[in-house]
């Protein structure tokens, strides 16, 4: 009797499941027609929104290729644009002149660098930092930007004749952009080769393997004999100013070393005693007025 009472639970569970998933099927068949159905009104919605703008746009590709075949403009719903060529003019349009003004801009650091005063004026100053040895006193943006202006004070005239010949006659179309390149080089390497050694000019000459038969002046030096040639020049001459600064310096850490041995304060690090004592000498010989008018003079 029991047996049978088991028997009849198990069907009847096996019934319960059996319609559970009828209606899990039915459910999911009720939602898979429901989403079919929204993606069919979806696009009929889209395709009647869109209809008037395509309609309208072939329009306007006819208007346009009647007017391209010569026809008059009929309508005003077009946006007419033109292209014109710039090619019997010397004067730039302001887009172009905006470009060439941002790449000189993105340039201008790499140019200042190597074909001005600043590699001389901001190792030198760095030279004197380490002389002093203030660790990060002044910062980086405080030598950087003083060697910044001090090249602008250096470079100025420079600079103003590259306007002068260069510039000014470029912006007002009075030369071509060939020329006023040519004209605006030829300032900055007189400026370069005053500060270049004959022995870093040959070495550059012998590396890019320059015919020197047709040079008949310094003059007539390319630019990428120049420039390299002028960079190496500007660190030897900051390195011959650096070891001159530092030998002031060198005698003080001697003699504060010296006197430390001499009373016993060995575990005492000299350079902790030294340093007020380089800051005051340093003060006493004004020693930012004596050190940036001799390095300007340098030039």
């Amino acid at each position: 009797m029991a047996g049978k009472k088991m028997k009849d639970n198990n069907t009847f569970s096996e019934k319960q499941n059996t319609g559970k998933v009828s209606c899990r099927r039915k459910h999911l068949f009720n939602k898979s027609v429901l989403n079919i159905f929204m993606m069919l009104c979806a696009c009929f919605i889209i395709f009647s929104v869109s209809m008037p703008a395509y309609v309208h746009a072939t329009d306007v590709d006819r208007t346009t290729e009647r007017e391209i075949a010569g026809e008059p403009d009929t309508d005003d719903n077009t946006l007419d644009l033109n292209i014109s060529s710039n090619a019997g003019s010397t004067n730039l349009e302001a887009t172009l002149q905006i470009l060439i003004m941002l790449t000189i801009l993105s340039l201008a650091p790499s140019i200042l660098i190597m074909v001005t005063s600043f590699t001389r004026i901001i190792v030198v100053l760095h030279f004197i930092r380490t002389a002093l040895a203030t660790q990060t006193s002044p910062p980086n943006q405080v030598l950087v930007g003083l060697a910044l202006f001090i090249t602008i004070a250096v470079m100025s005239p420079v600079f103003n004749e590259v306007k002068t010949t260069a510039v000014q006659p470029f912006m007002s179309g009075e030369v071509k952009q060939e020329q006023a390149l040519e004209a605006g080089i030829k300032p900055l390497k007189s400026f370069m080769l005053k500060q270049t050694r004959d022995k870093d000019l040959q070495l550059f000459i012998d590396i890019n393997g320059t015919d020197t038969e047709t040079i008949g002046s310094y003059e007539d030096l390319p630019i990428t004999v120049v420039i390299p040639a002028f960079i190496i020049s500007e660190l030897r001459t900051a390195f011959i100013i650096g070891f001159v600064l530092y030998l002031p310096f060198i005698v003080v850490d001697m003699v504060v070393a010296s006197t430390l041995m001499s009373m016993g304060m060995m575990m005492l690090p000299p350079t902790t005693i030294s340093m007020p004592f380089k800051i005051l000498l340093f003060i006493m010989a004004d020693g930012w007025n004596l050190v940036i008018g001799q390095l300007v003079a340098s030039f």
